[in-house]
């Protein structure tokens, strides 16, 4: 029968948690932007990135093979810090750990680095000034309206998903730090 106390719990809500971060941006993006009213939409997460153009819905096909990846990479992820947090003592424990704590945090860092740079690429090229989160009034180049001058509502965030990921990473780190404790704890149990 396994005992209680020899559980990593951070281990435990960090792999619940990264599990459910796979579900919950399936339907949810962890950050938005919106192009007028309708004009221009988009929603992205390394679970499911997808874009509209005058309220028509369309993903990339190597976006989506990406997204897909990184779907199966979460589950293994979450399934893994599972594993290893009911059983931290066993010898193929600090393995499962090794590989698990780490995807959601570079998951988490990488969209906020590879948003970022696009945005930084996308305001080079046009010329225009996209906020990463928040909202400005943005002149279209004329290259793009043929000459006319027209400005459009510009809109960004970071939504709850995201939040909730970075909530995963960090139980999942909380969990490689406390893994000495569970270890120590266990040998000092085992003596006694």
């Amino acid at each position: 029968m396994m005992q209680l106390k020899g559980i990593n719990w951070f281990g435990v809500a960090g792999g619940v948690s990264t599990l459910l971060v796979v579900a919950v941006s399936l339907f949810s993006p962890w950050w938005q932007m919106i192009i007028g009213e309708d004009l221009m939409r988009v929603n992205a997460s390394p679970i499911n990135t997808n874009f509209g153009l005058l309220g028509t819905q369309f993903t990339i096909p190597l976006i989506y093979a990406l997204n897909v990846g990184s779907v199966l990479a979460f589950v293994f992820s979450g399934a893994l810090m599972l594993i290893y947090a009911l059983m931290p003592q066993k010898s193929f424990a600090k393995d499962l750990l090794g590989f698990a704590w780490k995807k959601p945090l570079y998951s988490v860092i990488f969209s906020v680095v590879g948003l970022s740079i696009i945005i930084l690429i996308a305001q080079a090229v046009l010329g225009m000034q996209i906020p990463l989160a928040g909202s400005a009034q943005v002149i279209l180049p004329s290259t793009l309206t043929l000459g006319v001058g027209i400005s459009v509502w510009v809109y960004s965030a970071f939504q709850w998903p995201f939040w909730f990921a970075l909530a995963a990473a960090v139980l999942c780190v909380l969990a490689r730090v406390y893994h000495r404790k569970v270890g120590v704890a266990s040998v000092v149990d085992a003596s006694v």
